[in-house]
This record gives C-alpha cells, sequence and structure tokens, in this order.
C-alpha cells in the first residue's frame, strides 16, 4: 500500500520554524505530521475519530409517544 504525503501549505514547523516544510499522512485512522527539515514528528488522532462530548453526558429520558 503506497501512502500519499501532502504539504500543508503556509503551515510553520514549530520546532525549526521553516515555512511549508510540514507534511501531512493518515494511516489507520491516525494523522501523521512531519517535517522535511528537521526532525519534528507529530501523531495524533483526528477529530471526526474522538468521542464526541455527547457520550459523557447523561441521559434524562426516553420519549414514548403515546
Amino acid at each position: 500500500m503506497q501512502i500519499k504525503k501532502r504539504f500543508i501549505a503556509g503551515a510553520c514547523c514549530p520546532q525549526c520554524h521553516t515555512a511549508d516544510s510540514l507534511c501531512w499522512w493518515e494511516v489507520n485512522h491516525v494523522e501523521h505530521v512531519e517535517c522535511v527539515e528537521c526532525d519534528y514528528t507529530e501523531q495524533r488522532t483526528p477529530r471526526s475519530v474522538e468521542q464526541s462530548t455527547h457520550a459523557e453526558e447523561a441521559m434524562i429520558g426516553i420519549f414514548k409517544p403515546d
């Protein structure tokens, strides 16, 4: 399987502060960000995969129409 990496236009590396040096790709619902100028890397789960805030809320009741 070939991974398609994309550059993030206008983004600056948080470590070396070089502009347009970050590339992004996703493997198994995990986002990877890497700087091509230094050794900076970051991994995280996408926001769409993270648990929503509604899952933590308690259920008040169930509506049953007559």
